[in-house]
């Protein structure tokens, strides 16, 4: 019997590898010879839906997995977004970013750039690396504040623990357009001119492929394996029991507070990496786009997938870009499917988006996955099958 389950958790293993290869190359191959508008869509909405994957399955590291009801998502975004885009502009367009605040004398407070130090001495691949150290420490200036913050508010439960982080997004986005710190977060205005996922290509005998989808989906897909492993580890046994049921959890031996700690920092790190994500999906990074809306979107995606379900946000996040960004937005233009109508104008696909959210909510109660991952159903579709051709063969003997 535990040989067979082995067997079949390779079996499960090997066909996501290879999905996961599949969709990295297609990601290559979509890059290269895609550049009518259709395929501009696509490759947008592939980028967005990977990161608003990972911010979602990060969300519900700590609200699905961990039991703690937190709104404080965008927060850490905004956080994570502005720590990439303040250590990867270059040098030389500093002055053009912040020309509001730079004065004779008066330079931005942080004076060089990752991607630019180690890519004048490594070449391209000090750029990546510079890339990626800025990402990381983007995840962990966030897990950091998140640190002090949840000193005081991880005492709190329910409502109460919401409505303390959705007031601390709220204070951080105010904070971060203080002008007294423009010369760091350029105020109220727009930080440009950094590296985003568009400067990475590759030049293969004169053909030039741009890896942006590829970085954003291996990034992601990485972030997403990690949190997979601390789910399926004593750390995230911990974290489920604390959601079942505190006191039993307490009394088995596991430092309640602890474990909060760790799971809002860990979700906090993973959100802040998806803030710095986003900020090089749009090629900008300001405040104002870090609403409440945003963690509202991103918590109606972990609701919609499942609450306790990794896969069930892939998918939900997924679907959810694919609807609100492409597939309905003829709608808003007057005109969808061929059929032009009075009532098809700017704000009706929200309307048909709402309608959809609330049908799934009223047929699948507990989302699109409830609790259960992908090879479950996988599973339960391969014992239908053998079920369904055995009884054909019975009835055929």
């Amino acid at each position: 019997m535990i040989d067979t389950a082995k067997t079949e958790k390779r079996k499960n293993s090997i066909i996501y590898v290879s999905l996961i290869l599949v969709m990295l190359i297609g990601s290559i191959v979509i890059e290269r010879f895609g550049t009518t508008g259709s395929w501009t869509m696509l490759i947008a909405c592939i980028r967005k839906s990977a990161v608003y994957a990972l911010v979602a399955v990060s969300m519900n590291l700590l609200n699905g997995f961990t039991g703690l009801f937190s709104l404080g998502q965008a927060g850490f975004m905004l956080i994570g977004a502005y720590t990439y885009a303040i250590f990867t502009i270059p040098l030389s367009q500093r002055a053009t970013v912040y020309y509001l605040y730079i004065k004779p004398g008066v330079d931005p407070t942080i004076q060089f750039s990752f991607p630019e130090v180690l890519g004048n001495a490594m070449g391209g691949f000090g750029m990546v690396t510079g890339v990626l150290i800025a990402i990381i420490l983007a995840g962990l200036i966030a897990a950091g504040i998140a640190f002090l913050i949840g000193l005081p508010v991880l005492r709190m439960r329910s409502d109460y623990l919401a409505i303390a982080t959705l007031g601390f997004a709220e204070i951080i986005r105010a904070v971060f357009q203080w002008s007294k710190l423009g010369l760091l977060t350029n105020g109220a205005n727009p930080l440009k001119s950094f590296v985003t996922f568009n400067s990475f290509k590759l030049d293969i005998n004169g053909a030039i492929y741009n890896l942006g989808t590829f970085m954003v989906l291996l990034l992601a897909m990485l972030c997403i394996g990690i949190i997979v492993m601390l789910v399926n580890s004593s750390y995230g046994r911990a974290f489920k029991a604390i959601r079942e049921d505190e006191i039993a959890a307490e009394a088995m031996g596991i430092n309640l507070y602890r474990h909060k700690q760790l799971a809002f920092c860990i979700s906090s790190f993973f959100a802040g990496v998806g803030g710095a994500m986003l900020a090089m999906f749009i090629n900008a990074a300001q405040a104002s786009q870090f609403k409440a809306a945003m963690t509202y979107e991103i918590l109606l995606v972990v609701v919609l997938g499942g609450i306790g379900s990794i896969s069930g946000s892939c998918i939900a996040a997924m679907l959810f870009i694919f609807a609100s960004e492409w597939w309905l937005r003829g709608l808003d233009s007057g005109s969808f499917l061929g059929i032009t109508a009075p009532f098809l104008r700017n704000g009706f696909r929200l309307v048909i988006i709402s309608v959809i959210v609330m049908s799934v909510i009223l047929f699948f109660r507990r989302g699109l996955m409830g609790d259960k991952e992908l090879p479950y159903y996988v599973q339960k579709l391969k014992e239908r099958l053998s079920t369904r051709k055995t009884k054909a063969g019975e009835q055929n003997g």
